[in-house]
């Protein structure tokens, strides 16, 4: 194994352990390891997403829960209108009680439509006959049912990543389509449901990298704003 991705797995198991469970910001935090800033962002995705990929269905099924419940009881949440989560794919934390949360407390529900490469939109979710399996098996709009909401119109979005730190940057899967997405979303907070491990105290960024406010994990809430 590379002695730079052993030291990776060093460095995010001393700061899982170093964290406590209280709600954190940048202010406050103290302790914990940082990233190494010349670790390359390819090595940091592989590592954090095969860690994601191992979590046992039981145990992913039960963190999803326990963070839609904690999301719903926020100030974010009740404050917003229009909520923009992500149709989970199968080894990501998965958001159908967030959906179904949404569709009982009438707010209106937006998942992304993928229109080009590295671009997406969002697109009205009514209900959950609304949706079909699309690409890799993941839920998308049906075509004929289809509503574009403006980016700005958007109060609150649910972003999906391989990793997050507490300065609110984000480790992405890759695409960029949240790049380009979030900075048009001027009336938005974005907020992340992530596993404890997926919480870091600093991550490599590049200028063109979309920030969130807010990490929400089983043990913490980070708020970056």
């Amino acid at each position: 194994m590379p002695r730079r991705l052993t030291k990776l797995k060093l460095n995010l198991r001393a700061l899982q352990n170093n964290f406590s469970a209280q709600e954190i910001s940048v202010a406050d935090f103290s302790g914990g390891f940082f990233v190494e800033g010349d670790v390359m962002k390819k090595i940091l995705r592989q590592e954090f997403l095969s860690k994601r990929k191992a979590v046992p269905r039981d145990e992913r099924d039960k963190v999803s829960r326990e963070l839609i419940e904690k999301f719903l009881t926020t100030e974010i949440y009740r404050e917003a209108k229009i909520i923009m989560a992500y149709a989970s794919m199968p080894d990501e934390l998965q958001l159908n009680e967030l959906f179904a949360a949404c569709f009982d407390d009438k707010k209106i529900l937006a998942i992304p439509l993928i229109v080009g490469k590295g671009e997406m939109r969002a697109v009205e979710v009514s209900n959950f006959d609304s949706l079909e399996i699309g690409a890799f098996k993941i839920p998308t709009v049906k075509k004929e049912r289809r509503k574009f909401i403006a980016p700005a119109q958007i109060d609150c979005v649910i972003v999906p990543g391989a990793a997050f730190d507490i300065q609110g940057n984000r480790l992405g899967l890759g695409g960029g389509y949240y790049d380009r997405f979030l900075p048009q979303a001027v009336n938005a907070k974005k907020i992340a449901l992530a596993y404890d491990f997926q919480l870091v105290k600093n991550l490599p960024t590049e200028d063109h990298d979309a920030k969130i406010n807010v990490v929400l994990t089983p043990k913490f809430f980070v708020r970056s704003d």
